[in-house]
């Protein structure tokens, strides 16, 4: 937790154990930790030069001897700096480090897409070989910050299924919007269905459809992946990456309708199956925010009153309007009431 404001493993394994006493000597947060004295004794001292401990002496025992700190003897302790003070500066540091990097990201890609050097790269590339086309999908779910539509069709070629189900984990768990769409022959392979069942409790939305055209993989709208032919590269894997362009544009109109037109997968007591959206009920917490969007109330307040992330509340309402049918939010009231729905 704390690796991400300078601390590593070992001092963020000596700071919290100090964390959870008044205050402790080396040795007692050597025998806690695991760790041997006289390297605990160097961690809390590095603590201490950075201001996140200070150094005590035992209750009658006076100033500490400064000889003492080095020998870690049982009469020098420690206690930690209040983190609102200590780490407040570290966490500032990392944030201005964080919005630097990002300022230079943002001149790197729009520098990228003028250059007259890439005219074409700019909106396509071509990526060839098992591992840059691994590298390259990876990079397209890692990134991802808001949504994710995915085509999945026949056998994984470039990337094992058990790594693309951990880049997906990772987005589920960041909260990205991660809609599916599978071609009927994908659910044939070995553990799909045990695999298909946990991601959907974990969020993700799949439907089915009877073939779909391609492979696809769509970032945030941003830029897409969609494999090349074997033949086309000497039967080696490859991939065009599509950034922001008309062509992107036309992608993810293809998902839309697709993902339309497919069939949603539900989780039952021995595996998936697949229905028609038309016959399918609402669950209560959909009903929950569907209650308070029809009472007027905003999706960033439905999410604080119900303890969700805003895009929860989202991907509730949308697949609501699925089931309706609905255009609107207005069709979508209009629908409930007449179908009973509370």
């Amino acid at each position: 937790m704390l690796q991400a404001l300078g601390l590593g493993p070992a001092e963020e394994a000596v700071y919290t154990a100090l964390l959870a006493r008044p205050t402790a000597s080396a040795h007692d947060l050597a025998r806690q930790t695991g760790f041997e004295e006289p390297e605990t004794t160097r961690i809390l001292l590095d603590l201490s030069t950075r201001g996140l401990v200070v150094i005590a002496a035992e209750a009658g025992s006076g100033t500490p001897d400064p000889a003492d700190r080095g020998a870690g003897r049982p009469s020098v302790r420690y206690r930690i700096t209040p983190p609102s003070v200590a780490l407040a500066p570290l966490l500032v540091e990392r944030r201005n480090a964080l919005q630097r990097a990002e300022t230079a990201f943002a001149m790197l890609t729009e520098q990228y897409r003028t250059t007259a050097a890439h005219p074409a790269g700019s909106v396509m590339e071509v990526v060839v070989g098992v591992e840059q086309v691994a590298h390259r999908f990876h990079q397209l779910q890692r990134g991802a910050q808001r949504e994710l539509l995915v085509f999945l069709v026949g056998e994984p070629i470039a990337v094992p299924r058990e790594d693309a189900d951990m880049s997906e984990s990772s987005a589920l768990d960041r909260g990205v919007d991660f809609r599916v769409v599978a071609a009927k022959d994908y659910l044939d392979g070995p553990d799909v269905g045990r695999d298909v069942r946990e991601a959907i409790a974990a969020g993700l939305e799949l439907r089915l459809a009877d073939s779909l055209p391609l492979k696809m993989v769509v970032s945030d709208r941003e830029r897409a992946m969609v494999p090349l032919d074997l033949e086309d590269s000497g039967g080696e894997p490859s991939a065009i990456v599509v950034h922001r362009s008309g062509l992107l544009t036309a992608l993810v109109h293809l998902f839309e309708r697709e993902w339309t037109q497919a069939r949603p997968l539900y989780t039952t007591a021995t595996g998936v199956r697949a229905g028609s959206a038309a016959d399918q009920q609402p669950t209560e917490g959909e009903l929950e925010v569907l209650a308070l969007l029809l009472a007027g109330v905003s999706d960033r307040r439905v999410a604080s009153q119900l303890g969700l992330s805003i895009r929860t509340v989202e991907r509730r309402t949308r697949r609501l309007m699925d089931l309706a049918g609905a255009d609107s939010r207005l069709q979508l009231g209009w629908y409930a009431a007449r179908a009973g729905w509370f």
